[in-house]
């Protein structure tokens, strides 16, 4: 069984049409992007450093806990 559904999660994959030329913005994508650049501010996780997929995992929770602590604290 998948996880995201036995959670009810609702996982929708957004594509650009494909009748569009240049930029158009899509709805929720920014969402993503953001995150991924909230977590390169963490040097060790700009490259893949790590040769253990563990390690790697736990220094996305380390990257998230500092940034939600760091939210916590400045309201």
């Amino acid at each position: 069984m998948n996880k995201a559904a036995a959670l009810d999660f609702v996982v929708q994959v957004v594509r650009r049409h494909e009748d569009q030329v240049g930029f158009a913005v899509l709805p929720r994508r920014w969402v993503v992007e953001r995150t991924f650049g909230w977590m390169v501010r963490w040097r060790r996780l700009v490259r893949d450093y790590e040769r253990r997929p563990d390690v790697s995992e736990a220094m996305v929770y380390i990257a998230m806990g500092g940034l939600l602590i760091r939210r916590i604290a400045d309201p």
